[in-house]
């Protein structure tokens, strides 16, 4: 079974020609200049730095990094210092009308305070899971409410079953009904112990910690030192007018 893969989408998906070098960063002030701005302050759900970083395993300079590709995305279609679900779309797919059950559960969790758009801390506490130093008990359990649809507390066989779907639409893979099928059935084989039809919080850590490959790509490499490894379409990436 295969898992959320946030590198494809926050990369590759998003058109990211390679890190920055340390060398760029310290000539481009827009990166590691002031960020006690009116502007930012005026940002709907801004939050200090001091303040996220004390909160997730990023530092102030890293959060402040972070911050510019949040300013780059929340502007993307609507500028208003938010990310509403067709810009997270767009930096998913660079497509906001290609809808997907795997990028709408994703900006679900993303949006903690469940308003329709992404703000400032949700942003950085939700990318802080996949930190290289975030708990592994975080990535096990945002890894199951992906799979958790219907919020229930339990990933049923037919949720399973439309989130493979979904990531194999997103992965451009092509399997048989059969096939789906039979990775279904040996994943509750395998991690539903209770034989009750339905896989429970403890049920899926035990599951994972077997298969720790599972939540392997929970865990983004480049989040480790953001501020010398910083993805380059921050300065490179721009919404094209045909693209919208």
């Amino acid at each position: 079974m295969s898992c959320f893969q946030p590198s494809s989408c926050w990369i590759s998906c998003c058109g990211v020609q390679g890190p920055l070098s340390t060398e760029t960063l310290l000539h481009e002030p827009t990166l590691m200049g002031c960020f006690q701005s009116k502007t930012n302050k005026d940002t709907p759900g801004y939050e200090e730095p001091i303040i996220l970083a004390a909160e997730t395993p990023f530092t102030v300079s890293e959060v402040e990094a972070l911050y510019q590709l949040f300013k780059k995305l929340s502007s993307s279609i609507i500028d208003d210092g938010l990310i509403h679900k067709e810009e997270f779309q767009f930096a998913l797919f660079r497509n906001r009308n290609k809808r997907n059950l795997f990028a709408d559960r994703v900006f679900d969790l993303f949006d903690v305070k469940r308003n329709g758009v992404i703000e400032f801390g949700e942003f950085v506490r939700s990318l802080g899971v996949f930190h290289p130093d975030a708990p592994v008990e975080d990535k096990i359990s945002f890894a199951f409410r992906l799979y958790d649809l219907r919020q229930t507390g339990f990933i049923e066989r037919e949720e399973l079953k439309e989130m493979v779907l979904a990531l194999l639409h997103e992965s451009n893979l092509m399997l048989s009904d059969e096939e789906v099928e039979i990775i279904v059935d040996k994943t509750f084989e395998d991690a539903d112990s209770k034989s009750d039809g339905r896989i429970d919080t403890e049920e899926w850590k035990q599951f994972v910690k077997k298969n720790p490959s599972l939540i392997k790509n929970m865990t983004l490499p480049y989040l480790k030192d953001i501020t010398l490894a910083f993805p380059s379409f921050i300065l490179s990436s721009e919404v094209e007018d045909s693209d919208v």
